[in-house]
């Protein structure tokens, strides 16, 4: 198991397979995609050399993201190619779902356990407001079929936003009254192209926590292999609420993920300053060199974020991590 020197094991790898999103959302690619970096992506073979090495320190769940992922042609295969790693227990995917109905039957044909979707708003003008696509309709469409096929773990990620979604609870609320689903409330995060947006729309999702409490609404225990997200359970609800909260108090502490980019490069920390390549190794696909580079990288691993002093490292939006 990966540990670092504040106890903590890492289980969990999000991996970014493109940093490309054909989205402009409000609060991450205003502009669209400026494609400002080399896309020279991980192939097939470097991600088999990396989710091994990851599952040989005892990882057990990763998280395919982007960027969009899905605008990669070989996603199935890499999704197939992540369940069949030996020591692998959870395969999941964060996309924006903009041909999740086309591709939903066979990324569950693939292997897929879970499933991410960013919806920030059920209203679809303010839907297309935040993102510049009117696609809701057809997400939601891609989102019934997961639900179909027998899919159990779906979460919704909605960015909360004062300009633009903060009084949209109860929408989701209706929603989930009758979706085995989670929607989970991000707070907005600062990053290096967005701090004017920030300052601008940043909202607590304690204020959503107080409510939820006073309506009845019961913390769930958090899986092992969970992120960090706090969740929420009612009796007159089949969906849950989850809420994730990076400001608030020792919300690190439970940190038990990793993310390596688009281009193999291993980041301790969604905020941190540099990421350390291991494309080299993966390259070469030198199976006991990516194990040792990653187990040498714990010991650089810092006790948490520092984005309440406004430090937000190398990530100057989300889309080149994949959040």
């Amino acid at each position: 198991m990966l540990n670092d020197q504040f106890g903590r094991q890492f289980n969990y790898l999000r991996l970014s397979i493109t940093d490309v999103c054909n989205f402009s959302c409000t609060y991450c690619l205003p502009n669209g995609y400026q494609c400002d970096t080399p896309r020279n992506f991980l192939n097939k073979n470097e991600i088999y050399t990396l989710v091994n090495a990851f599952a040989q320190l005892g990882t057990k769940k990763v998280r395919i993201t982007g960027g969009e992922p899905c605008l990669r042609s070989d996603v199935t295969d890499i999704i197939k190619q992540c369940k069949n790693t030996p020591g692998i227990e959870k395969v999941a995917i964060t996309t924006n779902g903009f041909n999740l109905f086309n591709k939903i039957d066979e990324f569950y044909s693939a292997g897929l356990d879970a499933l991410n979707i960013s919806i920030d708003s059920l209203n679809p003008s303010m839907f297309k407001l935040i993102t510049g696509h009117d696609k809701l309709t057809h997400i939601l469409k891609g989102i019934d079929r997961a639900i179909e096929l027998g899919i159990k773990d779906i979460k919704i990620n909605a960015v909360l936003a004062k300009q633009f979604n903060k009084n949209q609870l109860n929408d989701f609320l209706d929603w989930v009254k009758h979706k085995k689903v989670t929607v989970r409330f991000i707070e907005l995060m600062e990053t290096g192209n967005g701090a004017t947006f920030f300052e601008q729309n940043h909202l607590s999702g304690q204020s959503v926590k107080t409510q939820l409490l006073a309506q009845g609404w019961l913390q769930v225990v958090r899986g092992k292999l969970n992120g960090p997200a706090e969740e929420f359970c009612h009796p007159d609800f089949e969906g849950r609420i989850g809420l994730i909260m990076p400001y608030s108090k020792d919300f690190c502490k439970s940190c038990n993920r990793l993310r390596v980019s688009s281009l193999g490069k291993l980041h301790l920390c969604l905020f941190a300053e540099q990421g350390i390549d291991l494309r080299p190794h993966l390259n070469a696909q030198d199976m006991p060199a990516t194990v040792n580079a990653i187990q040498a990288a714990m010991g650089n691993k810092t006790i948490s974020h520092e984005l309440d002093k406004r430090l937000t490292g190398a990530t100057t939006h989300l889309a080149m991590l994949g959040g």
